[in-house]
């Protein structure tokens, strides 16, 4: 089956109202291109399930979140977003704050079709007490007390990885898939965007097959965008560009959402990323040192 299709294709599924997963990490491995065209999209009111980058900020800046379920929404050399920082201090969208694990747990339920998973991560913080509708339970063989972390069911997951076949194979090359497997597990429709297409070919190599982590038949749409990830990094091919989140920053902060897509968004893809220097500028960014 051939799943190859445009990003405006791919998020047609994607209506009001809906539940929307986002895989990668801070500013590491966004599907920004599924992002952006999503920003040019109608969709509205979205509660968006992250750990979150300029993916949530920039959909929260628009006016396209009514909420957003998180572990963190950070740039790591800005800890706080700050399209998001904006969006949460005036009150514009509702949140629930939590753990990393509580969120891989809320995933995890989602994707064994279980309404909750019980841990004891959460006790004694501002957690709970911030996110009443996350209930604590008694254990049914003890007297301990557990954490009820809730399934968190996803309509539709966006994910970025590094090459595809046109059938659905995906390999995530880099050295952390981070949780984007449960993120694809925990949605009912997914949508993976990746730098490369290849054929299928390309995974009778074993080292290649052990960085594949879902199966084929989990992806609905493949949408192939060289540079797709930018301005978050998508290593082993392209580090983060931290000058234009520095820009970004200055413009969200200075002129809000509408100055920096003036200057950067685009009518599509091929002008985002002329605005931004070209795909050749995006591929030749140096990867992150830690």
């Amino acid at each position: 089956m051939d799943k190859l299709v445009s990003a405006e294709e791919a998020l047609s599924v994607i209506e009001d109202g809906m539940t929307v997963g986002i895989g990668g990490w801070g500013p590491r491995r966004k599907p920004m291109a599924l992002v952006r065209a999503l920003l040019r999209s109608d969709v509205r009111d979205l509660t968006i399930v992250a750990y979150g980058g300029a993916d949530v900020g920039l959909l929260c800046a628009a006016g396209k979140v009514r909420r957003v379920i998180f572990a963190f929404v950070s740039l790591d050399f800005m800890p706080l977003e700050p399209a998001f920082r904006q969006a949460r201090e005036s009150g514009s969208i509702e949140v629930t704050e939590i753990d990393e694990g509580m969120m891989l747990l809320g995933l995890r339920a989602a994707a064994w079709g279980s309404p909750f998973i019980p841990t004891p991560v959460g006790l004694g913080t501002d957690v709970i007490r911030n996110a009443p509708d996350i209930k604590v339970i008694d254990s049914p063989y003890d007297d301990k007390e557990w954490v009820a972390m809730p399934a968190l069911p996803l309509d539709v997951a966006l994910v970025h990885a590094t090459r595809a076949d046109r059938s659905g194979v995906c390999e995530i090359a880099s050295p952390d898939h981070y949780m984007d497997d449960w993120f694809i597990r925990a949605a009912k429709h997914r949508v993976v965007s990746v730098d490369e297409l290849v054929t299928r070919e390309h995974f009778s190599d074993p080292d290649v097959a052990r960085r594949v982590y879902w199966e084929r038949n989990c992806v609905q749409s493949v949408v192939h965008q060289p540079g797709g990830a930018h301005p978050s990094s998508n290593d082993p091919l392209y580090g983060f560009d931290v000058a234009h989140f520095k820009a970004y920053a200055q413009h969200t902060s200075e002129g809000g959402y509408d100055a920096w897509a003036e200057q950067f968004l685009g009518a599509d893809e091929a002008a985002y990323q002329q605005a931004v220097g070209g795909l050749d500028a995006i591929q030749s960014l140096p990867l992150p040192a830690y």
